[in-house]
Order: structure tokens, then C-alpha cells, then sequence
């Protein structure tokens, strides 16, 4: 029997001090709620339309036989957008980037270490346990102190091994809120890593299309020196025989010069153009690629999405990054209103004691502690409330900085739809022009070497034929670029994607043809305009 008792008295207060923790854990979190402000998201603007109110505008891309884009309202934005252009060197450019470009790496470490925080976090939910073992040899001055050992020695040795349990209730919320907290920064960084690859996708496009751009200016610049020194041969052939001036020779001889001038600035964008390409796909610039891009390998979508105005901020990753920002700095709100309420910790230690290590957990080596501790802040020096103060600040600040996105993705698509109207009628009035101005130029060619006109008026023919030239080039660069600009306005299809998670972003209703010279008028018959009313922020209301 007294065996029995030396050997129980541990192991019995141990489940003692459990059950009791555990008990007093239970009541108080069943009875415990979040203090401060539950987020709820911000609706969705309610506007019908991207354009305000206006009459339909010019159609005269239409007339000049270049098609113009129809705008399909509803329709789904593919994950892989940049497949829509239907160039194979372009999808494994954009499939490169994807793999080594480190921005994107970078964007991905910052994810998986939000990740890992909110993990850490949520070990504030539980006990902490830690084993202690601490072996110590001493003297005392015995002359003044006695010994505590049994023998009386001034010198001892001492072993201590025991178990620490701690445990702080989270009763007022402010554990689940900081939980919360950082749960909102993890999916904050999520949507910053779509909005890194969205634009890494969009860039490496708009590269893409600047290449092809250079290379036709590049082409169209050697064409005019090869017409330049064409003219300049007539008008030395006309010299010799009586039909013009040596001040002739001397301007063509200039124009020439000049149609020069314009090649090598080309050609040096050009290979900058190229070391940037190397860049965003991770490589050295030593290292270059193989592909080159010109117009003629790139297609230009001629049916283009127009996502809904209310899908429009659960598309874009600026826009959902900020909510979440707004979400972080709402429950932020409730960790300072917990900070300011009573703190609670229990803590509980079991071990044992002894001269000799042998003689550790034997009778009469074993000691227990049970502990709890009640904190009520009271005067701090303001410090808790102005913290509380400065965090509610912070919230307010995060919902105007998500009206300002939201206000920003809004103006974005606006922007690109009025770009693709006039961008497209532009295109069709610079190809009129430069067919106008080859033709006449390639007449009056003919009627100088027959000396049928002046060299003068040659010379202005020749001198619209460069800028038209140079202007049908860019105008097709601003197409392709007002096309890439739309999928980046309207989010880039993230949702639709193999490696993210779908949510709900996609467009439900049937889509439906707008004709890109009708657009601004079918808002108009639907309501559209500015915006009526701006997402509104629930207050900060503490519990």
C-alpha cells in the first residue's frame, strides 16, 4: 500500500492539472466571442457600363474595309489569353518567363512565407508544452548559509526535470483576429503574385509586338532608302541630260542622307527590344533567343471579351489585393480592442528533483505547480488607446485606397475601349493613306523619268510616302497593343487557370455582341453612366 501511494501521487496530479486547464479552456471559449469589426466585402459598384452616355461613334474603320473588333459583353476571358494571338514562337516565349523569371519566383516565395506565418499564427490556439532538464553543481558559503542538502555538504549537486505546460485563452478574440489578420495577407499575396504574372504575361506580349513593330519600321526605312536612292539615280541621269539642277541632286542627296539617319536609332531599339525579351524569360543578355516576331506571325483577335461591370472587381488582382488589405486592416481593429481587455493565462509545471540523477521521480523528489494569471491593462500612458486609434485609422485608409483601385480598373477598361475605337480607325485611315501615297508616288516616279513633272513635286510625293509608311506601322502596333491592354484591364482570366484556385470570378449570364461602333450607345439604352454610388466600407464597430 505504501508503495502504491509513493508511486501515484505524479501521474494523478498530472491529469488533475489537465483536466483542469482543459475545463477552464472549453467554458471560457465557449462562452468567448471576436471582439471588433466582422468584414464583409464591399459590394460591387453599381453601374451597367464602362463609357458614359454619348451618341455612337464614328464607324469609319467599317467603310474602309478594316474590321473592326465585336465586343462580345459576358464572354469568359481564357486563362491563357495570349494563345488568342495564335503564334507558337509567342507561347513558348510566355511559357519561358513563366518558368524562370524572377519577379515571379520572388511573388511565389512571398506567398508560401505568408503561408507559413498564418500556420504559425494558428499555434496560438493550443498549449505550449516544453521539457526542461537542468543539472547544477554548487558551493555554498557554509560559514553563513547551511547546506539545504541532506548530508549537510557546502558542496552539492542538483537535477531538476520537469514539464511546462502554458496556455493563454483567447476569450475576447484577439488570437483569432490576428489569425485573421494574416489569413487576409496570405490571400493579399496571392492576388499580388496574379497581378505579378499578369503583367510578366502582358509585357512579355507587349515586347512581343514592339519587336514586330521595330522590324516593320526597320523594313519600311530600307525600303524608302532603297526608293531614295532610286530617285537619286533619276535625277543624276536627268542632270546629264539637261532636265535638272545640281541643287536637285543636292536635296535628293540630303533626303537620302536623312532616310539613313532614321535606320540605325531602329535598329538599336530593336536590340534593346531583344535584351529586354532575354530579361523577362530569365536569361543573361549574352544568352539572346532564337525566335523573332514580326507582324505576319502574329493574328489579332477580332472578337474580343467585355466582362461585366459587376465582375469586373472580382476579376482584378489590384482590385482584390486591396480588399484584402482592407480585410487585414479590419480585424488589425479587433487585435487593439483585445489588447485593451483582460488577459488570461494559465500555466502548470510537474517535475522532479534530486541530489543524484538516479534518484530522479522517486518518493518524495516530485513537485507540481498550478497557476493562473488575470491581467486587466489599466493605465498605460494612452498607449492602447491611441494603438487602437492609429488601427482604425489604418482601416479607414485601406477603404479609400480599394475605392481608389476600384475607380482605377474602372477607368482602365474605359480607357482601352475608347483606345480600340479610335485605334481602329486610325489603322484604317493610315492604310488608306499609305496605298494612296505608294500610288502616287509610284506615278510620279514614272512621270519624272519621262520628265513629265518636276523634281519638286516628286519630292513631296516621296515625302508623304515616308511619314504614311511610318504611320500605318505604329497605327498596327497600337491595335495589337489596345488588345493586350484590354485582357490586362479585365484581369487576365487568373480565375480560369489549371494552377489557382476557381473563385467565381467567371461570368454566369449569356454573352452578348456589342458592335464596337455601337458600344457607347448600347450603355446608354442600358442605364450606363457614371458611377451612381461607390462600394461602400462597413464601419468600424466595436463589439
Amino acid at each position: 500500500m505504501t508503495t502504491i501511494l509513493r508511486r501515484q501521487p505524479m501521474s494523478r496530479t498530472l491529469t488533475l492539472v489537465v483536466a483542469s486547464a482543459l475545463t477552464l479552456t472549453l467554458t471560457l471559449m465557449l462562452t468567448a466571442c471576436a471582439v471588433g469589426p466582422d468584414f464583409q466585402r464591399p459590394e460591387a459598384p453599381r453601374v451597367d457600363g464602362y463609357l458614359p452616355r454619348s451618341s455612337s461613334p464614328s464607324t469609319f474603320a467599317d467603310s474602309a474595309g478594316v474590321s473592326a473588333p465585336l465586343l462580345v459583353e459576358g464572354m469568359d476571358i481564357p486563362g491563357q489569353w495570349w494563345t488568342l494571338f495564335h503564334s507558337q514562337p509567342l507561347n513558348e516565349l510566355i511559357n519561358q518567363a513563366i518558368q524562370a523569371n524572377p519577379d515571379l519566383e520572388a511573388a511565389q516565395a512571398a506567398l508560401r512565407s505568408s503561408k507559413e506565418s498564418v500556420d504559425a499564427g494558428q499555434g496560438l490556439f493550443f498549449p505550449s508544452v516544453d521539457v526542461n532538464f537542468q543539472p547544477t553543481r554548487q558551493k555554498i558559503a557554509d560559514a553563513a548559509v547551511s547546506s539545504s542538502a541532506a548530508n549537510g555538504a557546502a558542496i552539492y549537486q542538483l537535477h531538476t526535470a520537469q514539464v511546462s505546460v502554458g496556455y493563454a485563452p483567447d476569450v475576447f478574440g484577439g488570437a483569432r483576429r490576428g489569425v485573421e489578420s494574416l489569413q487576409a495577407q496570405s490571400t493579399l499575396q496571392r492576388f499580388l503574385l496574379e497581378a505579378v504574372y499578369l503583367s510578366l504575361t502582358s509585357n512579355v506580349v507587349n515586347n512581343v509586338v514592339q519587336e514586330a513593330s521595330l522590324r516593320a519600321q526597320i523594313a519600311a526605312a530600307r525600303e524608302i532608302i532603297a526608293i531614295n536612292i532610286k530617285l537619286l539615280d533619276i535625277v543624276r541621269r536627268q542632270h546629264s541630260l539637261g532636265q535638272s539642277a545640281e541643287a536637285d541632286i543636292a536635296i535628293q542627296e540630303t533626303m537620302l542622307a536623312q532616310a539613313q539617319a532614321v535606320l540605325p536609332p531602329l535598329e538599336k531599339q530593336l536590340a534593346q527590344q531583344r535584351t529586354m525579351l532575354s530579361m523577362l524569360v530569365g536569361r543573361f543578355p549574352s544568352e539572346g533567343q532564337s525566335a523573332h516576331f514580326e507582324f505576319a506571325s502574329l493574328h489579332l483577335p477580332l472578337t474580343l471579351p467585355l466582362s461585366l461591370p459587376s465582375k469586373l472587381v472580382e476579376q482584378r488582382p489590384d482590385v482584390r489585393a486591396a480588399e484584402e488589405n482592407l480585410h487585414s486592416a479590419s480585424a488589425q481593429v479587433g487585435v487593439a480592442i483585445a489588447n485593451r481587455l483582460p488577459n488570461i493565462t494559465l500555466s502548470a509545471n510537474l517535475g522532479s528533483t534530486a541530489a543524484e540523477i538516479g534518484q530522479l521521480f522517486k518518493a518524495g523528489t516530485g513537485f507540481w505547480m498550478l497557476a493562473g494569471n488575470l491581467a486587466q491593462p489599466i493605465f498605460h500612458g494612452g498607449v492602447l488607446l491611441h494603438q487602437q486609434r492609429a488601427v482604425e485609422a489604418a482601416y479607414d485608409l485601406a477603404g479609400a485606397q480599394y475605392r481608389s483601385t476600384v475607380l482605377s480598373a474602372f477607368r482602365d477598361v474605359a480607357d482601352t475601349l475608347h483606345a480600340i475605337q479610335a485605334d481602329t480607325n486610325a489603322f484604317a485611315a493610315a492604310l488608306a493613306a499609305e496605298r494612296a501615297a505608294a500610288k502616287s508616288l509610284a506615278i510620279g516616279s514614272r512621270q519624272l523619268e519621262l520628265g513629265d513633272i518636276s523634281y519638286a513635286t516628286l519630292l513631296a510625293a516621296q515625302q508623304s510616302y515616308q511619314q504614311t509608311k511610318l504611320n500605318l506601322v505604329q497605327a498596327q502596333a497600337n491595335r495589337f497593343a489596345d488588345t493586350v491592354a484590354l485582357f490586362q484591364a479585365l484581369g487576365g482570366g487568373w480565375w480560369n487557370r489549371s494552377d489557382t484556385v476557381t473563385s467565381g470570378a467567371g461570368n454566369a449570364k449569356k454573352p452578348r455582341v456589342i458592335v464596337l461602333g455601337q458600344l457607347g450607345s448600347a450603355q446608354a439604352r442600358r442605364g450606363g453612366g457614371p458611377a451612381r454610388r461607390t462600394p461602400q466600407i462597413s464601419p468600424v464597430v466595436p463589439y
